[in-house]
């Protein structure tokens, strides 16, 4: 078995279809656009020749997540709270009637929101049926400030948590 296979970003994908002729197994030709990891050999080749970048190579086998002390997950914590108090101070002023460009604010709500996610996941509070990710979303659920709170309350009524 080959140490990548290939991925591709929809978002990114220009429909040159490249992709297609130069795929040896076909694995790039199929009706949801994204590539068939069964038929997928990982030699590149779609990647190489996609024009919008849109094929990445992946690895079959991630890495193990790191441990961290409690002192780490603590400090990563704190950062998440900041995080998030930063999106809620964000999302009032982007509410504000005489805020003329919310471009730049729904930019930045964004971003930290991809970084809160990226530091919950160093924290190992991704992992859905965790009692972390519950706490989290119980936290999340109860805040109305927060426009994911009803995201974050259905999540809590489908998810089968470890307790």
């Amino acid at each position: 078995m080959e140490k990548n296979h290939a991925y591709r970003n929809i978002d990114l994908c220009t429909k040159d279809c490249v992709c297609l002729y130069v795929c040896p197994t076909g694995a790039t030709n199929n009706e949801t656009g994204q590539i068939d990891f069964s038929k997928c050999i990982g030699c590149g080749a779609c990647a190489l020749a996609c024009p919008s970048r849109a094929i990445l190579m992946i690895p079959n086998t991630l890495p193990i997540q790191q441990k961290k002390d409690k002192e780490m997950i603590n400090k990563l914590l704190k950062i998440a709270d900041n995080k998030i108090n930063e999106i809620k101070i964000l999302q009032s002023i982007l509410e504000l009637e005489d805020c003329k460009d919310k471009r730049i604010f729904k930019a930045l709500i964004n971003s930290n929101k991809i970084m809160l996610e990226d530091i919950m996941r160093e924290s190992g509070y991704m992992i859905p049926q965790s009692k972390s990710t519950k706490l989290l979303l119980n936290k999340i659920s109860n805040d109305n400030s927060i426009n994911e709170s009803k995201i974050a309350q259905k999540l809590l009524n489908i998810i089968k948590f470890n307790e």
